[in-house]
């Protein structure tokens, strides 16, 4: 069941599927971000008023982080790994970030045109320390659509 127009959905049910296949474990999306240019037209009007007019340019590319706990999924290395060595075709991909209700119902879709993973970096390694070992993916897509 939807949710009603009047409530809200909660940051902590979403998950991420790349071409088709559902991406495991994810803990934290950050960056998914619409925006586009603005461009200014500066102007006289017809009594000779200076004015500044906004207009809507073109849509701006974007970069989203994915944030795992480190396990034996070597998927995002895969990927980045494809992105290195310029085998492109196979490393853009079709993409999703999925929000789900609180009974696991799909409700948004935020999707991803050409994303193709930027970089990956590994939390820290330090002796001692028994914190989680988390991996970070930066994508880098063309193109998101609210669905």
């Amino acid at each position: 069941m939807a949710l009603p127009d009047m409530d809200t959905s909660v940051g902590h049910s979403f998950g991420l599927e790349v071409d088709g296949i559902q991406i495991k474990q994810i803990s934290e999306v950050s960056g998914l971000k619409m925006e586009q240019d603005v461009i200014e037209l500066k102007q006289n009007t017809a009594d000779g008023k200076y004015v500044i007019k906004k207009l809507p340019g073109r849509p701006k590319a974007g970069e989203v982080t994915f944030t795992r706990g480190l396990t034996s999924d070597n998927s995002f290395e895969k990927w980045i790994k494809d992105c290195h060595f310029g085998k492109m075709s196979d490393a853009r991909k079709g993409g999703a970030v999925i929000v789900y209700d609180f009974e696991g119902n799909p409700i948004k879709r935020y999707k991803l045109t050409n994303a193709w993973a930027k970089s990956l970096e590994i939390s820290t390694l330090k002796a001692g320390d028994t914190s989680v070992l988390t991996e970070k993916l930066v994508v880098t897509y063309e193109q998101m659509e609210a669905e």
